[in-house]
């Protein structure tokens, strides 16, 4: 699992690339901790090279949606695989969450 956070054009965009199983969760909430507090800034998650997600890794993605709409940002999920997305419609987020 690889998680980083850029900053262009005045937002964050994280981008997840492999496996978001539990024990990778554990790593990427370090990296995307920061976002939890995106200061006004949207924040866009690209989910392009994301091949499985666990339900630590949905927690992860739903405490930065919470804290950006804390502070008046939009999170977007990027290039999301139709597997992921099933994820998201089983768990009932696909109505939280903003896809592109």
């Amino acid at each position: 699992m690889i998680a980083k956070i850029e900053e262009i054009d005045g937002k964050y965009v994280a981008t997840l690339q492999g496996e978001m199983d539990t024990a990778a969760a554990v790593e990427a909430e370090e990296v995307l901790k920061p976002l939890y507090t995106s200061n006004g800034k949207d924040v866009i998650i690209d989910c392009k090279g994301l091949e499985y997600i666990a339900s630590s890794g949905l927690r992860i993605i739903l405490s930065i949606l919470k804290g950006a709409k804390a502070s008046g940002s939009r999170v977007v999920l990027r290039d999301v695989n139709d597997d992921i997305k099933n994820v998201f419609k089983l768990t009932g987020f696909i109505s939280i969450f903003e896809f592109e």
